[in-house]
């Protein structure tokens, strides 16, 4: 500590003196330089994840699995994608995703495997994981953190906490604006528009939809739309076929399970009666595009919104 006190300096005005004075002076702004930085260098990271859990991580994650393919796609987007070790099956975006082992399904993952991985963070899906694997997880003392998006205000605060689990918060800040500066557009674009009653149609058999509180709800609403079962309690259920034809909506949008237009849309031509089938309403917007919480929901609301823009002009013309 010697060397650290300037008040061993001698006073007189010589060139040596000087410079040992300089010297001293510099020795104190970098050991307070290291005092300041060092405590922020090793600064504990605490998020809050969607079910009001506490994540805590001493250091940025570097080994993180994704228990879901929405998580995939978050938390590639959140810039995460390299410390990404391993994911379940459906992860197929973005394109480097498709390359990663796989340890299970959403429904039933590897609990052995994921341990033997030694991950530093776990990102799981509160309504998609079997409650009873993720609290085995904990149990293994593996951080986890639980992603359950409701709004679609919800996904930029995901990247954002994503980001800050990872380490790659900037790259997280970047995509969450941009998602963001979307969404504000899609907006101002259907703010006015007059509602046009949807139903949405996750699967033929049963017959199945979604609920008030599913994030695709929220996107009907974004459009302009108004969800003929918001008032169901579940985020998605099934329903009776006279539900749906006493409903009887303007538009129906189907999803699927692939990228191609499902056949069984076109059979509620078989119902003419149906708003929807006398307009010919009935639209399908790609699944990954609409039932995954990501940033990429944005290109399913944009033809979620061309689709009643075009119900709305349809039935201008009658």
């Amino acid at each position: 500590m010697r060397e650290l006190i300037c008040s061993s300096v001698p006073s007189e005005k010589s060139a040596l003196a000087g410079r040992r004075a300089a010297a001293c002076r510099l020795r104190w702004s970098l050991a307070l330089l290291c005092c300041l930085w060092l405590p922020a260098a090793h600064a504990e990271i605490t998020v809050s994840d969607d079910i009001g859990n506490t994540v805590k991580l001493g250091l940025p994650a570097q080994r993180i699995i994704s228990l879901a393919p929405h998580l995939t796609e978050l938390l590639f987007a959140a810039g995460a994608g390299e410390r990404v070790l391993a994911v379940v099956e459906y992860s197929n975006f973005p394109v480097a995703a498709k390359a990663l082992p796989r340890i299970g399904s959403s429904a039933a993952f590897d609990l052995e495997r994921i341990a033997h991985l030694k991950p530093d963070l776990v990102v799981a899906w509160g309504s998609g994981n079997p409650p009873g694997q993720v609290a085995q997880l904990r149990r293994l003392g593996i951080p986890v953190f639980v992603n359950e998006p409701q709004r679609l205000e919800d996904i930029p605060a995901s990247l954002r906490r994503l980001g800050q689990l990872a380490g790659t918060a900037q790259v997280a800040e970047t995509a969450s604006r941009s998602f963001e500066q979307r969404l504000a557009a899609l907006h101002a674009h259907s703010g006015g528009a007059s509602p046009v009653s949807v139903f949405y149609e996750i699967w033929n058999q049963p017959l199945m939809t979604v609920g008030g509180t599913h994030i695709i709800s929220a996107v009907m609403t974004l459009c302009g739309g108004r969800n003929v079962f918001a008032a169901l309690k579940q985020p998605a259920a099934a329903v009776e076929l006279e539900a749906m034809l006493r409903a009887d909506p303007e538009v129906i949008v189907a999803s699927g399970m692939a990228e191609e237009r499902p056949e069984w849309l076109d059979q509620w031509r078989h119902w003419p009666q149906l708003q929807a089938a006398q307009r010919d309403n009935l639209f399908f917007v790609p699944p990954d595009l609409l039932q995954r919480h990501t940033p990429r929901i944005l290109d399913g609301a944009e033809q979620m919104c061309a689709a009643l823009d075009k119900a709305r002009r349809r039935k201008q013309q009658d």
